[in-house]
């Protein structure tokens, strides 16, 4: 069925053009680069993935129950609306918010891909640029992958959220090359790789997991590659161009921590949307994810050197200001972890169904 059918709502045009004053940058300089940097590309080369092949999507998925999460998840739970709700309901509302989440997912790895390409564009440095190529393929795989999930197991999808797509505008928009690195790589792929994680450590549901979980793996070297780019150049600021970055982090971690709560979801439900946003605002669990929002976040500003007293009273209002202790590096060295548990599981269980069959097939013969 073609995407626009399956819709809740239609998008506004099928392209959404984003004007661009960056400038394509070549670099004449063919020598080896920084050693970190250059290993982070063989890394990329080196884990490149098939998601047709890797993912089992012949595993089965209740649209009425995609994600396998605790209902306790959804805003709704436990309001008057919820009482009211019967269980078809509910399964509805289930399927609403894994559209709704995979549907922000899928807007945001293609928006990830563009970032991508607009840095192997812009970036001074060619071991830069060698690297940005590999995390434009990740990303491209990325939204294949939540594509074919939105389109074969739910078979509904949300479009962009505004808040969103503004901020996603506001880093394609800007001409200073670092900028795609700073909206996309920290707050948004921080974002993403929040909520990655909170549904991939809760869900019971295998196909999900996998999908996450794979996923997770490849963000864990994109982060690293932010933090190691604009480490180094954020250094040369100057403090009014310090101060300029950290403003844009100030507003974009506002925006995502007040505005990307699903909304949408209940208004299609008949809820108004002042009552939609009341109940966002009155759900524990969404009070939780805020936290756990900017555990990538927070460090990873702080790693990269944007800490001034205004952004640093920003996150104490927002009460997140203490995640800046936190160790990304051990943070991004489980999301690696847990992939490669995940495939060792699935490959010893593959390898105990294949023995079984030749026990089976061999004792089939000796009958006979």
């Amino acid at each position: 069925m073609a995407t626009q059918e399956l819709y809740t709502s239609p998008p506004d045009g099928l392209n959404w053009r984003v004007p661009s004053a960056s400038s394509a940058r070549f670099s004449w300089e063919y020598d080896e680069g920084r050693e970190r940097l250059l290993a982070l590309y063989q890394k990329g080369k080196d884990k490149q993935w098939d998601g047709a092949k890797r993912i089992a999507w012949d595993l089965e998925v209740d649209p009425l129950d995609p994600l396998g999460t605790p209902d306790e998840s959804l805003t709704l739970h436990g309001t008057p609306h919820w009482a009211k709700m019967t269980e078809r309901d509910k399964g509805e509302l289930r399927k609403h918010y894994a559209s709704w989440q995979f549907s922000q997912f899928l807007h945001g790895e293609q928006g990830a891909m563009v970032c991508a390409a607009r840095i192997v564009e812009s970036v001074p440095d060619l071991d830069a640029k060698f690297y940005s190529a590999t995390q434009t393929m990740d990303e491209a795989r990325h939204a294949e992958i939540y594509s074919r999930f939105l389109h074969d197991k739910i078979g509904m999808l949300y479009p962009i959220n505004d808040d969103l797509q503004a901020l996603l505008g506001d880093t394609l928009r800007d001409s200073r090359w670092d900028m795609p690195y700073l909206g996309m790589q920290v707050l948004i792929e921080g974002l993403a790789l929040a909520a990655f994680g909170m549904i991939r450590d809760t869900t019971d549901k295998p196909l999900p997991k996998q999908i996450l979980a794979y996923i997770m793996q490849d963000e864990a070297r994109h982060v690293a590659f932010g933090r190691m780019a604009l480490r180094d150049y954020y250094k040369q600021l100057t403090d009014a161009e310090r101060r300029e970055r950290e403003e844009f982090v100030i507003e974009g971690c506002y925006l995502m921590r007040d505005r990307l709560r699903g909304v949408e979801v209940l208004e299609n439900f008949g809820i108004p949307k002042a009552q939609a946003q009341e109940y966002s605002e009155q759900s524990e669990f969404l009070a939780l994810f805020r936290q756990l929002l900017f555990s990538r976040i927070v460090p990873c500003v702080k790693d990269i050197g944007l800490w001034g007293k205004r952004l640093q009273e920003a996150y104490v209002d927002m009460g997140v200001f203490e995640m800046g202790n936190a160790n990304l590096d051990q943070l991004m060295a489980q999301d690696e972890e847990i992939a490669e548990k995940l495939d060792a599981e699935r490959f010893a269980a593959e390898e105990q169904e294949r023995v079984a069959e030749v026990r089976d097939a061999i004792a089939s013969g000796d009958s006979d």
